[in-house]
């Protein structure tokens, strides 16, 4: 499966993507994880320690192999450079092997207008690209908000695109407006997680603002999370029964409609 993970900052998706890292990981599939947001923290939610964690370069900052795959100097003004630079070594290269999980940290994928940072995008988006389209493992992928690093053909490869979503309508918003983006360009797979819920009513509001079928489940408020990220401990093996099996029911869910 491929699943990418998104929503408004803060909502909890790389929480919800290194809880899914383990599932996986826990019922045999090989799994590839991608942190694709900027504000990179998969490595803590997937439980890496921090000196391991501290020696990961992100992509983006690779200026070497930037400058070998596209030809071109990053941060550089006038140079022509390479759009389809090779890429696909990259992950088994450069990724971080952690007790069997691939951890790869892409980093800032920069929007247009900052120009001499073309050369950087054009190889993150190549090599998410070819991630998705080609890879034979299970990939999840830790997305900043928004889906602009998506093209159409990459859209049309991801089984499900997660949107994490908590009680608030900006929330909301954010949810909708990349819903109708993720559409625009083919995506119409798309998986709803509510969290931070603390009563049934937060739940049922969330639930009511899209189509019941996109509804994978809800996640209560937890104070686990937060100690999880000061142990940097796993959550998942930080959770009581009952709270583990929320995510156990959105997992099944994904591999039910995988």
């Amino acid at each position: 499966m491929k699943i990418a993970i998104t929503g408004k900052g803060g909502t909890g998706k790389t929480t919800l993507a290194g809880v899914l890292v383990h599932l996986f990981k826990e019922d045999g599939f090989t799994v590839l994880a991608v942190d694709a947001d900027p504000d990179a923290n998969l490595a803590s939610a997937i439980g890496i320690p921090k000196k391991l964690a501290d020696s990961i370069k992100p992509i983006s900052e690779q200026r070497q192999l930037i400058k070998e795959r596209t030809g071109a100097n990053p941060r550089q003004f006038g140079q022509l450079f390479k759009i389809n630079p090779t890429v696909n070594d990259i992950p088994d290269e450069f990724s971080l092997d952690y007790h069997g999980t691939k951890l790869l940290v892409m980093g800032a994928v920069r929007k247009g207008g900052e120009g001499c940072a073309c050369p950087e995008n054009v190889l993150l988006k190549n090599l998410l690209s070819d991630i998705i389209l080609n890879r034979d493992e299970v990939v999840i992928v830790d997305m900043e908000a928004g889906i602009e690093h998506l093209g159409r053909a990459t859209a049309g490869s991801i089984d499900k695109m997660l949107i994490v979503i908590e009680p608030g309508s900006r929330s909301i918003d954010t949810a909708k407006s990349i819903i109708r983006l993720g559409e625009d360009i083919g995506l119409h797979d798309f998986g709803i997680v509510g969290n931070k819920i603390q009563n049934m009513k937060q739940g049922e509001w969330i639930r009511n603002q899209f189509e019941s079928s996109w509804i994978l489940g809800m996640i209560p408020y937890l104070e686990a999370i937060q100690d999880a990220d000061l142990l940097r401990k796993p959550l998942i093996d930080m959770l009581d029964t009952n709270v583990k099996s929320e995510f156990q029911a959105i997992y099944q869910a994904l591999r039910s409609k995988g």
